[in-house]
């Protein structure tokens, strides 16, 4: 399977804005991506669209813990949880508002397919928000059921993802009292996608429009 690289501008960090319904969203469904992304050089701006203030401090110490040695920046927003469909439009300005100060070179967002309404709808609004940058939307497991069949896959080494375990569960221990809450399921899932990629464990995602440019730069392509 031939690989697709993330390339940052020339002499500029790679620039990513990772969104989140909920504190620990973005972890479940990217952990991984990110420990993987921390890797180089990095910015990252996270935002947060709910959550209690015990919550939003797990969030802020997790965007530490999954981004070690990246420059983070974290916002954190009041909507009520559970009620995305009902607060559309203020789900949609905050999105805006993120859109006209930063222009990412790489989105790590809900999907539009979640079958949670928060997950959903904002997912469904990011493409119409970010008409211009690579979005990648996560899956998160749930009793729903809804697991998908993605098709961009981000293969994880063994230290990898049990790192990403180990981290949830650090990260948010408000969460570990969860009946789904646990190794099986997070390295589980893993594994599952990581056997469709021919690799031990992965994360997935859908993309919704992706470039691929097929010649080499300074070709004079035009």
């Amino acid at each position: 399977m031939l690989p697709l690289h993330l390339t940052a501008p020339a002499g500029e960090p790679l620039s990513v804005l990772a969104l989140g319904a909920h504190p620990d969203d973005i972890e479940i469904g990217a952990g991984g991506l990110l420990l993987g992304l921390a890797q180089r050089a990095l910015r990252v701006r996270y935002v947060v669209l709910t959550g209690t203030t015990e919550r939003k401090q797990e969030a802020r110490g997790a965007a530490q813990a999954f981004l070690p040695g990246a420059d983070v920046t974290t916002e954190f927003y009041d909507l009520p949880d559970g009620r995305f469909t009902a607060e559309w439009g203020n789900v949609k300005e905050i999105l805006e508002g993120v859109a006209r100060t930063c222009s990412p070179d790489l989105i790590i967002a809900p999907s539009p397919d979640d079958a949670h309404q928060d997950h959903r709808v904002t997912g469904e609004l990011v493409h119409t928000v970010f008409r211009d940058q690579l979005s990648l939307a996560y899956e998160i497991p749930k009793w729903d059921g809804d697991m998908g069949r993605p098709w961009v896959y981000v293969p994880l080494s063994a230290s990898i993802a049990r790192r990403k375990v180990e981290l949830l569960h650090k990260c948010f221990p408000s969460q570990t009292h969860r009946d789904w809450w646990d190794d099986e399921v997070f390295l589980g899932l893993a594994r599952l996608r990581g056997m469709e990629c021919r690799a031990t464990y992965a994360e997935a995602f859908q993309c919704t429009k992706s470039m691929i440019v097929p010649w080499a730069p300074g070709l004079g392509v035009t």
